[in-house]
């Protein structure tokens, strides 16, 4: 590649990537005014995970090219990203919401890293490395001013737990991708997870285990009754069909490294969308602990990737380039 070739191959990348990390920040913002219509979480992750893998069948079928080889063997990856990054993480998610602010249930997911890092050290016994220790300290006080623990902005006790149960199941998806085969192609694993995720949340919801209602009038969306069909297009459509393709673009021309840190950004287009759609703006003492939790994983990240003469099984695992 020449050295023109290139910088402007990483220009492109940084701009597909900033607009996957967009994409994927209005996800929550967007999903709120259903919720507070009468979905139920369960019926927006089976909105968002049924419709995408409709709509990515195709393209997935196409990016095999007939290696249905590849497919049988990632049988069981693709079974556990559509259990643990579908359902667990954004189902939720989406409940956390419920009771909390988009941005703050986000920056709470966002310590997966850190709670990654903590059980590999009680696993190994091996000392994390000393931008990894100051991470995971930054984050975690970081956490603490999150919850505002002053009373003045805290965030309902429900809600903190379902974040950060969504953050275990985040942890689950970032081991998997850790250790996706590589012959398996980005947007097959992608359809293959979001059809065992709805398909399972389908079964869920027929045995009565979770609640699936879903309202189809109008919803109270940036102060004015819409269809519900606006922002439910944009889930879809944007924040999920749009955003992983994007981000799988972004990734190939920047490589996992920096699209990783470029998927950070992630929670500032969240915050910044809750802000103008809903009028959610976190309180300045959470403003400063999110800001910690960002820095906290920026060096655990910085850490994890940097090279290492651990065995491959020992490292600290790194995170893939957006949340699910």
């Amino acid at each position: 590649m020449s050295t023109t070739a290139q910088p402007r191959r990483l220009g492109s990348g940084l701009v597909l990537a900033l607009a996957a990390a967009a994409a994927f920040g209005l996800g929550g913002p967007f999903v709120k005014p259903l919720l507070e219509a009468g979905w139920t979480p369960a019926a927006a992750v089976l909105w968002r995970a049924g419709g995408a893998a409709l709509i990515l069948a195709v393209p997935a079928v196409l990016s095999l090219r007939g290696r249905w080889h590849v497919l049988r063997r990632n049988v069981g990856t693709i079974g556990l990203y559509g259990v643990f990054a579908v359902i667990a993480a954004q189902l939720c998610f989406y409940s956390a919401i419920e009771h909390m602010s988009v941005g703050v249930a986000l920056l709470i997911e966002y310590l997966a890293p850190v709670f990654l890092v903590l059980f590999a050290w009680a696993r190994t016994r091996r000392h994390p490395g000393r931008f990894t220790l100051a991470g995971s300290a930054l984050a975690l006080l970081g956490l603490v001013l999150v919850l505002d623990l002053s009373g003045q902005a805290t965030p309902e006790l429900v809600g903190v737990a379902w974040a950060l149960t969504a953050s275990l199941g985040l942890c689950v998806y970032y081991v998997i991708a850790g250790r996706i085969d590589a012959e398996l192609p980005p947007i097959a694993l992608t359809a293959g997870a979001m059809t065992v995720g709805a398909v399972l949340l389908l079964a869920l919801g027929a045995i009565g285990i979770v609640p699936l209602r879903a309202s189809f009038g109008d919803v109270l969306f940036v102060g004015s009754e819409v269809s519900w069909l606006v922002p439910a297009a944009v889930i879809l459509g944007m924040s999920t069909v749009t955003a992983y393709l994007l981000g799988i673009a972004g990734g190939s021309r920047l490589g996992t490294r920096i699209a990783s840190f470029v998927g950070l950004t992630e929670v500032l287009f969240s915050i910044v969308a809750a802000w103008a759609l809903l009028g959610e703006l976190p309180a300045p003492i959470q403003f400063a602990g999110g800001a910690l939790i960002l820095v906290g994983v920026v060096l655990v990240r910085l850490q994890s990737e940097a090279p290492s003469a651990a065995p491959a099984e020992e490292r600290e695992p790194v995170a893939p380039l957006y949340t699910p």
